[in-house]
Order: structure tokens, then sequence, then C-alpha cells
């Protein structure tokens, strides 16, 4: 069950910190988001914890998110983007073959949150890689991978420093970007969370809050059970595709320096992005 006026003072946020140029304001609204989006989940949980209709009418779904068209370079990197947000917001996610598209599992407002910010985020991240190849400055960077040579009767794995390629570049700026966005929202997310247990009315509610958390969580990871037919885990990477220290610490700053917006509204159809 979606709440319009909730998911539009989240929105209003976001688009605050789009449209600040201080870094530190954008990261203060973009707290708030999160923060305003955790807390009104955990609101969600106690209800459904407290009244039985809540609790048959609100159940977890699966939503299908359409990631990139397929062959594209750096789908991967999409998809790490979409699964650090989703992290942070009680959605768990299994990815296609070709990490096309995601499926998201979890309650309905929280799919809602996860779309938003990564509608956003999206949009930066490849913007950033972008305006980092253009600069030139991985030109001057190496990059380590995993290769197997032959040693005639034996093959061997070995690590190769090669010349940056533009492709690689993009590749670990990219996985370094959603690396920090993750690591940002879940910051915020704990401390809505913390919040929330600090000022609950004495130990017992405290507890009742703690307890709908725990609650909701095996609701939505027995959802998932029940509902996935994923095989396998999948990794966000692979040494062959060769890492850049230099590509990853810009990608890490691009990451700190993210406006957390949207540049839509909350629940609307989003197609693929063209990278």
């Amino acid at each position: 069950m979606r709440d319009d006026k909730l998911l539009s003072k989240i929105s209003a946020l976001l688009r605050q910190a789009e449209g600040t140029d201080n870094e530190h304001e954008a990261q203060t609204f973009m707290q708030a988001a999160q923060r305003l989006a955790t807390a009104a989940s955990i609101d969600l949980a106690l209800a459904r914890a407290h009244d039985p209709a809540a609790r048959k009418n609100t159940t977890p779904v699966s939503r299908q998110i359409t990631i990139g068209v397929a062959r594209k370079r750096g789908l991967k990197t999409y998809v790490q983007l979409f699964a650090v947000i989703a992290s942070a917001n009680d959605v768990t996610v299994d990815v296609a073959h070709n990490s096309t598209f995601v499926l998201a599992y979890g309650f309905e407002s929280d799919i809602d949150t996860c779309e938003a910010l990564y509608t956003s985020l999206v949009i930066q991240m490849v913007a950033a890689s972008d305006a980092y190849l253009k600069s030139g400055a991985y030109k001057t960077e190496t990059a380590e991978r995993v290769v197997t040579r032959d040693y005639g009767w034996r093959t061997r794995k070995v690590v190769e420093e090669t010349q940056l390629s533009p492709i690689t570049a993009r590749l670990n700026f990219q996985s370094a970007f959603a690396a920090r966005i993750g690591l940002r929202l879940s910051d915020a997310r704990d401390a809505a969370r913390e919040e929330a247990l600090t000022v609950a009315d004495g130990p017992k509610t405290s507890a009742s809050t703690a307890l709908a958390l725990r609650n909701k969580e095996i609701e939505v990871r027995d959802f998932y059970r029940e509902k996935s037919t994923a095989r396998g885990n999948w990794r966000s990477s692979s040494a062959s595709a060769g890492y850049s220290e230099g590509a990853r610490r810009a990608g890490d700053r691009a990451g700190r320096r993210a406006k957390i917006g949207a540049d839509r509204e909350f629940g609307t159809s989003r197609g693929a992005l063209e990278a």
C-alpha cells in the first residue's frame, strides 16, 4: 500500500539535494530523505505488528526493474548500484544472467524508494564516469588483472599489470561509485533506526520496535525463498576484468559528491538507461 503524501515529501527532499551545489547541503538532504524513508518503513512494520488488517493488506511483492539492454558494457555496475540501494531499504534482489534486469522482493513502498534513488544515481554515475574518461586522467593509471599463463607442462594464474583501458577505467570507476553510495545510504538508514529505538517510550516499546523490524526482515526473507527461482550467487565483478586503484579512487570521490535525488516522482515508470 503506497503513501503518496509520504513519497511526495521524500521526493521533495531528493530534489532539494539535486538543486544545491553545496556538497554538505546535498549530503544533509540525502540523509534526510533516506532517514524519512527508513522511518516510514519502521512505522509500517509497527502498524502491521499491531493491526491484523494492515498485516493482511500489506504484504511483500516482487517487481521486475529494467537495468539496460543486452550486451551493453558495464551493466554489472548498474546492477551493483541498484543492489546497494536495495540493501539499505530492506529489499532483496535477483539478477538476470545478462544483468539486463533485476527482480526486487520487498514491500511496495520500499521498492518505490529504491527505484527513485536508482533513477537519479545511475544517471549521475554514468555522467561522472564520462567526465573522468574525458579528462584523460585514466591514461596515467595502470590496471592489474589475473591471467592464466602456459608454462609448458603446467599453467599458472598470475597478476599482470597493463595500461588502463577506457572500459576498465569505467568499470572500476562505476563500481567504486556504487560502493560509496551503498555506504552513505546504509549510514543514513542505521542512524534512523537507532533514533527510532532510542526515542521509543521505554524499554518495552523499544523492544516492540526491534521485534517488528525483525519480523519484517523474516517476512521478506521467507517471501523471497518462496518466490525466487534464482540459481547461484551474483558477483559484481571478475578478477579477469582488471583492477585499477586510481580509477576506483576517482569513482569513490564521485560517489561521495553524488547528490541523492530523483528527477521524477516516485512510482513512475522508467525505461532502461542507454549506456
